[in-house]
């Protein structure tokens, strides 16, 4: 068992690393450690006997970016900055963002259209911008490869064709990921098209972004802390939402819409209603479920989406929390990744004069592509921080793939950590997991899943017509230490007829 959890490099400037500490040292001195650590949020931040009297100050919302429309195409403009943001009153932290010194605004745009996207670096290090879930081709994706140098400015450009979704967008550069997504860079991108006109869609009224993140406070003291690098990554005991600490949202419907977002960077979340009453998921990663699932809860590894939809009665004081949950690992590596946390979210209130709305019977879903439309298989392991045995190689392409094909990928967790799996440049079906059909959180398009030690998942995979054998597409952990510290693998698309090179194919593909 690989008990250290390494070191990840800073750039020069950057302030100190983060905190290191391997997991049998972490696990000896936890009742120390608890006042700082994960579960030192029951000593700082756990949940008030009357939740409401603290979570008041009313949710802030990304403002969607302003866009204009030249030679035919809908133009967007960012700007990755840095600086100080007071994310828990009292306490400024060094942040990151688009367009601001913390998160980005939204960007919206609707199926069919072509959209340039023009991003600026005023960072001192380099950054990217990954349109996370955005199926385009794999020069615009935004990855390590399309890197963005201090002061340069790079533009993607591309039509978008997937049906109605939440995606987000966040920076990927190697080995710096985790650094820059944890500080704040991150952001919604909503596509729109005209099925998703039966649900509730004005944007900061009945349909509001929830991006959750974790930070550290110093236990007693209101001053930013340095986060426990859990065996899953930096874990931080303090959550704000959409830069919001202790938020409240009153809603002026009896039905809201929450697309909620987990960005950070390993912490996960088991969502439910504190009086656990039902709500209802209408949409996962790729798109919208055919009809509403009722769940009482709901589990969000980083990076993975969900839109739901929250009945709001009259007198309402809800409460969404974060409880325990079983990641699967050790009862010591789950209580220092978090797991056995309750976190409160965010409060719900409701207006008096709000209005009535009904939540729909069906809604219009694509249809999942089923293992009798795939001609390849494939067998990915992971490890601790490898897939197949190996680290990253940002010059190595591990996996050539025929463009417009679907296939089959089986991904097991050999490893004794908790991981998830998110692949670019596709949305994918989950065919089975164990073995066992999915549960309703995967049961619709998906770019990312939870995979827990000894957990197998069956994933189908269509892969677009975007054939460019020289530009790879990523493969990775999107719990983020592990992805710095080589857990990717690189992809790319032919015609079927030209290969590229160097290859190492160690991925057990098979052919029916």
């Amino acid at each position: 068992m690989n008990t250290d959890t390494g070191d990840s490099q800073q750039p020069p400037g950057d302030g100190p690393p983060p905190i290191r500490i391997n997991r049998r040292t972490l696990l000896l001195g936890l009742g120390a450690l608890t006042a700082i650590g994960a579960v030192g949020y029951w000593i700082t931040e756990g949940q008030p006997r009357n939740p409401g009297a603290t979570f008041a100050t009313p949710i802030r919302i990304p403002p969607l970016l302003e866009s204009e429309i030249i030679d035919g195409e809908r133009v967007f403009r960012l700007t990755a900055q840095a600086g100080e943001t007071e994310l828990v009153p009292g306490a400024v932290f060094a942040t990151m963002g688009f367009n601001g010194t913390h998160l980005g605004p939204t960007i919206r745009a609707a199926r069919g259209e072509r959209v340039r996207i023009h991003v600026t670096n005023d960072l001192t290090m380099p950054t990217t911008a990954h349109w996370h879930g955005m199926i385009l081709p794999a020069s615009q994706d935004g990855t390590a490869h399309q890197s963005i140098k201090p002061e340069a400015t790079w533009t993607a450009a591309w039509q978008i064709d997937q049906p109605a979704t939440t995606l987000w967008y966040h920076p990927h550069p190697h080995g710096q990921t985790e650094l820059q997504v944890s500080r704040g860079m991150a952001g919604l991108f909503l596509i729109d098209d005209d099925a998703s006109s039966a649900l509730p869609s004005e944007y900061g009224v009945d349909d509001i972004p929830l991006i959750i993140q974790d930070v550290t406070i110093q236990s007693g003291r209101t001053l930013p802390g340095t986060p426990i690098t859990a065996p899953i990554g930096r874990i931080g005991n303090t959550v704000i939402v959409n830069g919001t600490h202790q938020p409240r949202f009153q809603a002026s419907t009896s039905l809201v819409r929450f697309r909620i977002l987990n960005a950070s960077a390993a912490r996960c979340y088991n969502l439910e209603l504190a009086t656990r009453v039902t709500f209802y998921l209408v949409g996962t990663d790729g798109g919208l479920l055919p009809s509403p699932e009722p769940l009482t809860s709901l589990l969000l590894s980083p990076a993975e989406r969900a839109e739901v939809l929250i009945p709001v009665p009259r007198d309402a004081d809800l409460v969404l929390r974060s409880v325990p949950h079983d990641l699967g690992m050790s009862h010591g590596d789950n209580i220092t990744s978090g797991a056995e946390d309750t976190l409160g979210i965010l409060r719900i209130t409701r207006a008096a004069d709000a209005t009535t709305k009904t939540l729909p019977v069906a809604l219009s879903s694509t249809a999942l592509p089923e293992r009798k439309d795939t001609t390849t298989e494939r067998h990915f392991t992971l490890g601790n921080t490898t897939i197949n045995g190996k680290s990253m190689d940002m010059s190595r392409i591990d996996t050539v793939i025929t463009a417009n094909s679907t296939e089959t990928w089986t991904i097991s967790n050999s490893s004794d950590r908790a991981h998830n799996f998110h692949i670019h440049g596709t949305q994918f079906a989950v065919n089975a997991v164990n073995g066992a059909a999915p549960e309703p959180q995967n049961r619709g398009w998906k770019d990312t899943i939870f995979i827990a030690p000894g957990d197998t998942a069956e994933l189908i995979v269509p892969f677009s017509s975007f054939a460019d054998p020289s530009t790879p597409y990523m493969y990775h952990c999107h719990m983020l230490w592990h992805e710095d510290q080589g857990m990717m693998a690189q992809y790319v698309l032919t015609d079927g007829e030209h290969q590229t090179g160097p290859l190492h194919n160690n991925n057990g593909e098979s052919h029916h």
